[in-house]
């Protein structure tokens, strides 16, 4: 498991709708039992041409938008199978936090157990993000702060969102709930002592 904290970037404005996990990863590229090597494929009908070029007008191949490290996406962002490349991918690309006003609710949790932390704020917030950017040409830094669940824009707005408290639990520790759990292992371990007092023949 990977922590995240904090992150000022470069934010990628791709404000498209129900944007699919096979549109991030297509099933073309999840052969194999190697769970790296994904950031290359990301967004690949998009990225590439049919002769495997680049193709330049997409957003994520235009400078500054290639260096993103955080992206701003519409409604229901991740939706469709619960491929577990999607996030995979696009951490590999170097994205550590994707703002959206919903996401598929697979796609949000597997986001956490990947380093990224997926941000939902009400679609105005983030089309006034997007705005931000657009007219910075991409050079205004959005700021991502999971520590204080706070996103603050390029002209300093400042927007509060909320996480999963567990979730949240992890990704700052950089632990998977196994590892959360038996890092309260005197707890469990005192609650032991004092069941086995009350309910011997349980043990």
């Amino acid at each position: 498991m990977e922590s995240f904290h904090r992150v000022t970037g470069i934010a990628a404005p791709l404000m498209r709708i129900n944007v699919d996990t096979d549109q991030i990863i297509p099933t073309l590229f999840l052969g194999g039992t190697d769970a790296r090597g994904y950031g290359k494929h990301l967004f690949h009908h998009w990225r590439y041409r049919e002769d495997g070029a680049p193709n330049p007008d997409f957003l994520l191949n235009q400078p500054p938008y290639d260096g993103a490290e955080v992206l701003l996406a519409d409604r229901n962002f991740g939706c469709g199978s619960s491929r577990e490349r999607a996030p995979k991918a696009l951490r590999e690309f170097g994205i550590r936090a994707v703002i959206a006003p919903s996401f598929g609710g697979i796609f949000f949790n597997n986001c956490y157990r990947n380093g990224i932390v997926p941000v939902e704020l009400p679609i105005e917030d983030v089309r006034e993000i997007a705005r931000e950017v657009e007219a910075s040409a991409g050079e205004g830094r959005v700021t991502v702060d999971l520590e204080a669940q706070m996103v603050t824009s390029p002209s300093g707005r400042r927007y509060v969102f909320t996480a999963p408290g567990t979730l949240r639990a992890m990704l700052l520790q950089g632990v998977d709930e196994i590892e959360l759990t038996l890092g309260r292992r005197a707890e469990i371990e005192a609650f032991r002592i004092r069941d086995r007092a009350r309910r011997p023949w349980a043990y």
